[in-house]
């Protein structure tokens, strides 16, 4: 079983995708090589960006999307507190 991937959807432009920046590089501290996170900036426009918006509906940043092997687990819209984003991530910790 693979590990839990964190998709960081932000914007340069948004100020609550910079609220939420340090609370994902807390949690990447915290948890370390556990947590597969990947930052996708959507103001970028380029074919990855849009296949993962329209993959995963991004309407709104920040969205954090969490996945594990493949499969959706949660999607959260705003900024996320560093509990919340534990307390889902550490369940599917060695799964």
């Amino acid at each position: 079983m693979g590990k839990p991937v964190l998709m960081d959807f932000y914007a340069e432009w948004c100020g609550p995708c910079h609220q939420q920046s340090p609370i994902i590089d807390k949690l990447k501290q915290k948890m370390g090589d556990q947590v597969e996170i990947k930052k996708i900036d959507v103001g970028i426009d380029s074919e990855q960006t849009r296949q993962y918006a329209a993959r995963y509906d991004i309407q709104f940043v920040p969205t954090l999307v969490i996945e594990k092997d493949g499969a959706l687990i949660r999607k959260l819209v705003g900024v996320q507190s560093l509990e919340t984003l534990e307390s889902i991530l550490k369940p599917l910790v060695g799964q």
